[in-house]
């Protein structure tokens, strides 16, 4: 049995909270505004305007290329329509609105293949060019592959025998991929060669936003491991995992779950085995263990993870707690209970009537925007854990029309 203990303070907990690292020159992170990889500000002539949240693919591919390239960069962050207002300074430069896009020497660059056609005449391509023949086979089967998921998992199914139809086709594709990665020994599609190891080329980083994606999905809303069903991407994704450029950029279950119904119009469910079973540990942010990611190489670093979540919180925690729906300040000791709880692993009683407010912040931490993949993991399951001792109420429902409550406007104030 947990012992159970008081709520500390935001200084005493401070003390367990991770340092902050070097962004700028360290690890891939989506905090950073300049990418310098320990070369000058005068060398950051590309500019990377990418969604606020990290929730957009195309984003996602800029960003990998130019980390495994290792082109220094500035970025600024523009909102998604589906949460929020798009900025007027945005649209200035960018009519449409899209995103990502890319500014060099004043010229803007939209449309992500062709941002990277662009930064590949310049930088040179990252292995084998997005225009060689086997690339653009690979770049064909992603579209293929993309076709079957989008099919699958935003058109409904009115008979069992259309829905065990997409599935099979959508298998189909994903087998086909698997015989493409059987043919390099390093399981990249289009390797390229580093002073220590082989890292993924241009068509891995072609494939990795939307596999990513179709993971955390079809688990979610159809109750299927794309992992254990397909283990060659499933090692090819182990393989990410291990990559600090990847892990950087990287989404959980539950983000791309309820990130995906507004960006794609909407998101079917359908029982087969699991599907419930997968969709609550989800929900609940107990999350779906190594379906989710497995290389877990910092674990034995005690702690590690709690302290990222906790340096996370407390540097936006009055933010938080001023728009949870929790009013007048009341939340500020339920997530102290949280936090302590998380770190300290005790049970710790939070204020009366809190459940509801607890629930409201486990569902909307977005990955990798808050925080990396397992720091989520275990801050989630915290709130879930003070919530449960309060009672069962829930939070206000996520929207699937839009995310405006995920508006980033209340971060962005000063």
């Amino acid at each position: 049995m947990k012992q159970t203990i008081n709520a500390k303070s935001w200084e005493e907990l401070s003390t367990f909270a991770a340092k902050g690292k070097d962004l700028i020159n360290g690890p891939n992170n989506p905090y950073a505004s300049l990418r310098l990889f320990h070369r000058s500000k005068d060398d950051a002539v590309v500019t990377l305007y990418r969604d606020n949240h990290a929730w957009c693919p195309y984003c996602q591919k800029v960003w990998l290329w130019l980390e495994l390239k290792q082109i220094p960069y500035r970025i600024r962050k523009v909102t998604m329509r589906c949460y929020g207002e798009k900025e007027r300074w945005y649209l200035k430069k960018v009519p449409s609105g899209m995103l990502p896009a890319i500014e060099i020497q004043n010229h803007i660059i939209t449309e992500s293949d062709d941002i990277l056609l662009v930064l590949e005449e310049i930088y040179g391509p990252l292995g084998r060019s997005l225009n060689n023949q086997k690339v653009l086979t690979h770049r064909r089967l992603e579209r293929e592959l993309f076709s079957s998921w989008c099919n699958w998992l935003c058109r409904n199914s009115f008979l069992p025998g259309q829905e065990d139809e997409k599935k099979s086709h959508f298998q189909n594709i994903a087998k086909k991929l698997e015989k493409e990665l059987q043919n390099n020994d390093s399981g990249w599609l289009t390797p390229i060669s580093t002073n220590k190891s082989e890292k993924p080329g241009a068509a891995d980083i072609i494939f990795i936003p939307y596999l990513e994606r179709m993971n955390a999905s079809l688990a979610y809303y159809k109750g299927y491991s794309l992992r254990k069903e397909h283990p060659l991407i499933d090692k090819w994704l182990q393989r990410l995992e291990m990559l600090d450029e990847y892990i950087g950029t990287q989404g959980d279950f539950h983000t791309h779950a309820h990130d995906l119904p507004p960006q794609m119009g909407n998101c079917f469910t359908y029982s087969y085995p699991n599907q419930n079973i997968f969709a609550e540990k989800v929900d609940t942010g107990y999350g779906l263990g190594n379906l989710e990611i497995k290389n877990k190489s910092d674990e034995s670093s005690q702690h590690k993870f709690e302290s990222i979540a906790l340096e996370r919180v407390i540097k936006h925690k009055e933010k938080i707690i001023a728009i949870n729906p929790m009013r007048n300040d009341l939340f500020d000791q339920p997530l102290r209970a949280a936090l302590t709880s998380m770190y300290c692993k005790s049970n710790c009683i939070p204020n009366k009537e809190s459940a509801s407010a607890l629930r409201y912040l486990r569902d909307r931490i977005s990955v990798p925007r808050d925080m990396p993949l397992l720091s989520a993991r275990v801050f989630r399951q915290a709130l879930e854990h003070t919530a449960s001792i309060d009672g069962v109420e829930l939070g206000p429902k996520i929207p699937t029309k839009d995310r405006q409550d995920q508006n980033p406007i209340p971060f962005k104030r000063t």
